[in-house]
């Protein structure tokens, strides 16, 4: 029997007279305590990953493989998270400019790079890029959720980091 069922017999037996209001109140409440603690664990995890700037920290960071999904969405999404959350925390806003940082200083080297393989010695350079957009965000989420932060080495400062 769902809850609905028993709510419905305890409000027939309070109007047939069998409950008094007292009664029905209490067995109600303690009928609706039955799905409480359920309802308070779903409440508290939505609470934590709502508010845990450890979580949208390393979300700002892992975000950047979007790319790989979508076209561009590797450097747009992280910056709109970035935005969006900035005025909450200072500290999702420490990790939204460390991001933001290294994807303009991963494009700008792309595009060195790039230009520089036309005289081989940037194929080499463009693989070590490559693979660095993919261990830099790795690295930064893992810090992020121990609740440190880590600025990426080689990236330019194009948005202070305190």
């Amino acid at each position: 029997m769902n809850i609905a069922e028993e709510l419905e017999k305890l409000n027939e037996l309070h109007l047939s007279g069998a409950l008094t209001q007292q009664e029905f109140e209490s067995a109600k409440a303690t009928l609706l305590a039955k799905d409480r603690p359920m309802a308070e664990m779903l409440k508290k995890i939505l609470n934590v990953l709502s508010s845990d700037e450890r979580i949208w920290g390393m979300v700002i960071h892992l975000s950047q493989f979007f790319g790989y999904m979508i076209p561009l969405a590797g450097m747009v999404v992280p910056i709109i998270m970035w935005q969006v959350m900035k005025h909450d925390s200072t500290i999702i806003d420490r990790h939204g400019r460390i991001v933001a940082n290294w994807i303009i200083t991963e494009c700008i080297l792309l595009i060195l790079f790039y230009i520089l393989s036309f005289f081989v010695i940037g194929l080499p350079l463009l693989f070590a890029i490559l693979v660095l957009g993919i261990v830099f965000p790795i690295v930064g989420a893992i810090k992020a959720f121990q609740g440190k932060t880590w600025k990426y080495p080689c990236s330019i400062s194009f948005f202070p980091v305190d």
